[in-house]
């Protein structure tokens, strides 16, 4: 039966999303995937959501949209130390959506498939009344008990980060139109995070995850997890060109907004040698102190930085 003799929802799901599934999906005919995990491995799996006018602003392009809605569920096994295998994915958009939108968001999976070595493995669509809601399910794969954990963290501990800091919350700033980004750069960290797969390697990396909801709230977690306080060096942030213009007065947002993406790992003094992530950048930026699990931001001369909210929180 071809795509145009399908009800509408399966005939959209045919042209849009058959192309992007792989083994293990059934040709997206079956209500579930069937796949195997590799001998000798453990199943990883998270979950994320994104809504529009929360996570992405409506105008957002529809590839973009895709691409970050991928990536930033690769962002959550890179914190682990897992490898990619395959996604289940929900998409709900108004009855109004035009098909170019289906198409483009597609492209944008299909994209960065190819790029990360991932494939569909099924999901479901609907229609909503409110805004576009979208939800991946991410599986990864990892060595039996190398899943690196936010557990582990202890005093002494050096704190290092990937790549650079800030610049997807001042992204945001960026793409509303409220801070200057002629070249489009801080937009572009927004709209497309870089999931930094392969950093975070069991027997280095001590505990890890991913910097989504702001650097000091982040580190937090870890700290919470390991029983222990951190300390931030201010003046040893990793900080895009873009992002040091804007100093000192978006300091605190860089400190405490989201969407970076990047790696938050604490790594034993004598392993920081095998901290290895090729031609990425990864900073030391400060160390896990005895103490209770609060995070203390200090400028060059050993002031504590006040900073006010600590980060994003859907409830708070």
């Amino acid at each position: 039966m071809t795509a145009d003799a399908l009800p509408a929802e399966f005939a959209l799901i045919a042209r849009h999303f058959r192309p992007l599934a792989g083994p293990g999906a059934l040709d997206l005919i079956d209500d579930a995937a069937v796949l195997s995990v590799p001998v000798g491995c453990e199943l990883v799996v998270a979950a994320d959501a994104m809504v529009a006018g929360v996570h992405f602003l409506p105008d957002d392009p529809a590839d973009l949209v895709g691409r970050k809605l991928l990536r930033t569920n690769l962002s959550d096994l890179a914190a682990m130390g897992a490898a990619p295998l395959g996604y289940l994915m929900t998409v709900s958009v108004p009855r109004a959506t035009p098909d170019a939108w289906f198409a483009a968001f597609a492209a944008g999976l299909a994209q960065d498939q190819r790029e990360f070595a991932i494939t569909l493995l099924g999901g479901d669509t609907t229609s909503t009344p409110g805004p576009i809601t979208l939800s991946l399910t991410v599986l990864g794969t990892v060595m039996a008990g190398q899943a690196v954990r936010r557990v582990g963290a202890r005093p002494g501990d050096m704190l290092f980060v990937t790549g650079t800091i800030g610049d997807g919350a001042l992204g945001l700033l960026a793409a509303r139109g409220e801070l200057a980004d002629a070249d489009g750069f801080l937009a572009d960290r927004y709209r497309l995070p870089r999931p930094r797969l392969g950093v975070a390697r069991h027997g280095v990396v001590a505990a890890a995850l991913d910097v989504s909801d702001g650097l000091v709230q982040d580190v937090g977690h870890l700290c919470r997890a390991g029983g222990c306080g951190a300390e931030i060096r201010a003046a040893d942030l990793p900080l895009s060109a873009a992002a040091r213009a804007t100093l000192p007065a978006m300091l605190p947002r860089i400190l405490t907004g989201g969407d970076d993406y990047e790696l938050a790992m604490a790594v034993r003094p004598e392993q920081a040698g095998r901290l290895d992530a090729g031609s990425l950048p990864v900073t030391c930026i400060g160390r896990f102190v005895a103490g209770p699990p609060r995070v203390v931001v200090r400028d060059a001369k050993g002031a504590e930085i006040a900073l006010g909210a600590g980060g994003w929180n859907h409830f708070g």
